[in-house]
C-alpha cells in the first residue's frame, strides 16, 4: 500500500514508514508530501535528480513530484504528513510563486540547527497525533492549520536568509532556463516541439537550446525527451493502462510510433520494460 496517497475521503495521512512501496519503482504524486528521516540513509530520485538522505533531513514532495527509492539501509525510517493537493493550495495561496519554485528545486534539507529540528518535530508529531485522533470533529482544519504553519514558517526563513537572486536565478538566462524546466514538467505529456517551448519563453528555438547546454550540458529536445520518458515509465509500472491508452495520453500518432520512440530512448519495447518492472 501507497503510505503518502491520499483520496477524497482521506485528505491527509501521517506516519511512519520505510517507504520500501517506492523502491525501485517510479511513482508520480498526485498529492503532496512532508517527510522527516529519523533513522538509517537512502537515496531518493525526485523529477531526475538524485539526493542522499541522512537523520534531520527533510524532504518536501509537491504534487506532481515522481518519487523513486533506489537504496535504503535496513534502519531507515521517515515521519510523514502527506496531504491532498487541495491543502497545499489553501495553505500556499497568499505566498510568492517564486517561492514553490525554489521548493521544488531543493526539495531536500538537513537541518543542523537544534531549534530548527525541534520546530519540525513538533510540527510531524502534531499531524500524527491529528491523524489519530479520528473522533476530532476539526480535524481537517487542524492538519490544514499545521500545514500552513509549516509553509509560512518556510517562507519566512526563506525570504530572510535567501536572496532574490537565489530564488529568482541569478541571471536572465538562468531564469529562463528554469522557466523551461517548469514548462516541461507542466507540458512534456502533450507538447515535445521545442518550438512550442521557446515560443512560450519569448525567445529562438537556437537560443533555448544554448541556454540548455550552458546550464547542463544538454539540448532542449533531450530534456523533453528525458521528462516524458519519465512520465511513461511511470504509466507503465503503475497503471493497467493498455499500450494503445498511453500512446493516446502522451499525444503519440499511433502505437507503433510510440513503441519505436520508446525503444529508441530505453533499447526495449514498451510491453518488454512493463514486464521487467511488472
Amino acid at each position: 500500500m501507497n503510505p503518502l496517497l491520499t483520496t477524497k475521503a482521506e485528505t491527509f495521512r501521517a506516519g511512519e514508514d520505510d517507504l520500501d512501496f517506492y523502491r525501485n519503482r517510479l511513482i508520480k504524486l498526485t498529492n503532496g508530501a512532508l517527510l522527516y528521516c529519523t533513522k538509517g540513509e537512502a537515496d531518493f530520485s525526485i523529477d531526475l535528480e538524485e539526493y542522499h538522505i541522512v537523520p534531520n533531513t527533510n524532504v518536501m514532495l509537491l504534487p506532481g513530484s515522481i518519487l523513486s527509492l533506489k537504496s535504503a539501509t535496513k534502519d531507515f525510517r521517515v515521519h510523514y504528513f502527506a496531504y491532498s493537493g487541495e491543502m497545499i493550495k489553501v495553505a500556499c495561496f497568499r505566498l510568492d510563486p517564486a517561492f514553490m519554485h525554489f521548493m521544488k528545486e531543493n526539495a531536500c534539507y538537513t537541518h543542523t540547527d537544534p531549534e530548527a529540528i525541534r520546530t519540525i518535530t513538533g510540527l510531524i508529531g502534531a499531524s500524527a497525533a491529528v491523524y489519530g485522533d479520528k473522533e476530532n470533529r476539526f480535524q481537517e482544519s487542524i492538519a490544514q492549520n499545521l500545514l500552513q504553519i509549516f509553509f509560512l514558517d518556510t517562507y519566512d526563513k526563506v525570504q530572510r536568509y535567501f536572496t532574490k537572486e537565489q530564488l529568482e536565478g541569478s541571471n536572465r538566462k538562468g531564469q529562463l532556463f528554469k522557466k523551461f524546466i517548469h514548462l516541461v514538467h507542466t507540458h512534456c505529456t502533450n507538447q515535445r516541439d521545442v518550438a512550442f517551448y521557446a515560443e512560450q519563453l519569448c525567445i529562438s528555438t537556437r537560443y533555448l537550446s544554448a541556454i540548455t547546454r550552458k546550464a547542463g550540458n544538454i539540448s532542449a529536445k533531450e530534456i523533453i525527451d528525458e521528462f516524458l520518458m519519465l512520465e511513461i515509465k511511470v504509466a507503465l509500472q503503475s497503471t493497467n493502462l493498455s499500450l494503445k491508452e498511453i500512446a493516446d495520453r502522451y499525444n503519440f500518432p499511433d502505437q507503433s510510433f510510440f513503441g519505436r520512440y520508446f525503444k529508441k530512448h530505453t533499447g526495449m519495447s514498451p510491453k518488454e520494460y512493463r514486464m521487467t518492472r511488472g
